[in-house]
């Protein structure tokens, strides 16, 4: 939901990858910022009204961004999106750092403005495949944000890099960035940043978006 640059940005990027895409927007005129090559469903409408998200293919989603450039237009939609029609992946854009925090509370991960790049919804909508963060100048190491299975909440973050055979750089908790101790736990809605050999990388996205193995 919205078609402003992030949005236009998000859903190339996305349909670029592979995916199935439908953008909706109340301005038919925001569509204009859709790459010429789009062949995604534009569809005009307020973003949160439920007949207007069942014509965008909401009830068989996989995941749904809400970028619009209000934040009770994105509450509403994400809430609508998780809570009515069962979508999993959901992420809303919030400005106001305040409500970010009470929302991701309520299990919807947000992206508040000063820190938004349209890379980093993708983290939150798929489990493989969003830019790395960084890369170190031989190319042969690369920081990047892993989604973990949800049955590694309540491991240390250092089982995950023995798993891993990596290193956690540090995790954003409620949109706060922390370096983690020997005691860190995972914990749910937790960003992890691991930093892993670059060639290793699909295969770990694979394996850490599954349960750990059992003992």
């Amino acid at each position: 939901m919205g078609c402003g640059r992030v949005g236009a940005t998000l859903a190339t990027s996305l349909e670029r990858r592979g995916h199935e895409v439908a953008v909706i927007d109340q301005d038919e005129l925001a569509f204009r910022r859709l790459a010429p090559e789009f062949q995604g469903h534009r569809v005009k409408g307020v973003g949160f009204d439920r007949d207007v998200m069942r014509r965008a293919g909401v009830e068989k989603a996989y995941a749904f961004a809400a970028v619009s450039s209000g934040d009770n237009s994105n509450i509403i939609a994400a809430r609508v999106a998780r809570e009515t029609f069962g979508v999993q992946r959901v992420v809303a854009r919030i400005y106001d750092p305040g409500r970010a925090e009470i929302f991701e509370r309520l299990g919807i991960p947000t992206v508040a403005t000063v820190r938004w790049a349209a890379d980093q919804t993708l983290h939150h909508l798929l489990p493989q495949g969003a830019t790395p963060d960084y890369f170190d100048p031989t190319g042969r190491l690369v920081l990047a944000q892993i989604h973990l299975d949800d049955g590694w909440i309540g491991h240390r973050l250092t089982e995950i890099e023995a798993f891993a055979q990596g290193r956690v750089a540090f995790v954003t908790r409620l949109g706060d960035a922390q370096i983690p101790t020997e005691q860190s736990v995972y914990q749910e809605g937790d960003e992890v940043h691991l930093v892993v050999p670059r060639d290793r990388l699909p295969e770990l996205e694979h394996r850490l978006d599954a349960p750990p193995p059992q003992d």
